[in-house]
């Protein structure tokens, strides 16, 4: 069946190959960006801040008085950053909230309300496996993916008896533009200079070795068509899915141990 669907950030990585894949596959795709840039022919763009909530109350009530009706949300926009923690300037972690999780929580409020009046709707959040095991390094990144897991928590169950599902995606590694747009935080003085390059050169080789992107969009595009999505899909390398189960039934000073071998520390 044919929807109308709202896809934040598709000027690269995911965002793209989801707003082309779900067009090919016969919906109406809207993707927001904010400059211009090559998307596939029939997707929609609009333009849309995540850290200005005027700006997503104004491209969502377009796109509802266009199409009358929004069927699925896809929260895919964010930054990404790394660094160690202690590095890490205030303004870091409150540009990364605010986008990441502040942006995500006005889109879904702005969405929400059409969804419940027409008894029906999906949204699927884009996490992250490091979500559910946290890395060294990318503290302000997984910690706003953490926030999203809480959230996403609390809205199903709000939003079960409108009809309304909640869907998180968990990506392991892919070939997204991660390594070229990353905010990096780091003091050239800084105790923790040495190891973090040493853990960042296994953390880019990882996506610069991961799967390609087509892979997590048709996988969206699956979801999509599902009457009764599940809760949470992992979309990643088996060593990674396996993390997450392992992080379930290990002590977790076993499990920080193997991540922190993993990572070189």
């Amino acid at each position: 069946m044919k929807k109308v669907i709202l896809i934040t950030g598709i000027s690269s990585g995911f965002g793209k190959e989801m707003a082309r894949v779900l067009v090919e596959k016969g919906h109406t795709v809207y993707g927001t960006i904010r400059s211009k840039c090559d998307v596939a022919e029939g997707v929609k763009t609009i333009y849309m801040e995540l850290a200005d909530g005027e700006s997503i109350k104004k491209a969502i009530s377009h796109i509802h008085d266009i199409e009358g009706h929004i069927d699925v949300l896809i929260n895919n926009a964010g930054m990404h950053s790394g660094g160690p923690i202690e590095d890490s300037p205030e303004d870091v972690f409150r540009k990364q909230m605010d986008i990441n999780f502040h942006g995500w929580v006005n889109t879904i409020k702005n969405v929400v309300p059409f969804m419940r009046k027409q008894n029906s709707g999906l949204i699927i959040n884009i996490s992250s496996i490091g979500a559910l095991t946290g890395l060294p390094f990318q503290g302000v990144y997984t910690s706003a993916k953490f926030a999203i897991e809480g959230l996403s928590y609390a809205l199903r169950l709000e939003l079960k008896q409108f009809n309304i599902h909640v869907v998180v995606v968990n990506p392991g590694d892919f070939k997204t533009r991660n390594v070229e747009t990353r905010e990096i935080s780091v003091a050239d003085n800084s105790v923790y200079k040495k190891q973090f390059k040493k853990s960042l050169a296994i953390i880019e080789k990882e996506e610069g070795n991961g799967k390609d992107p087509e892979i997590l969009a048709n996988k969206i595009a699956r979801i999509i068509e599902k009457k009764n999505p599940k809760y949470r899909y992992l979309v990643g390398s088996f060593i990674q899915k396996s993390a997450v189960c392992f992080k379930r039934i290990m002590p977790e000073r076993i499990f920080t141990h193997l991540i922190s071998k993993y990572y070189g520390m």
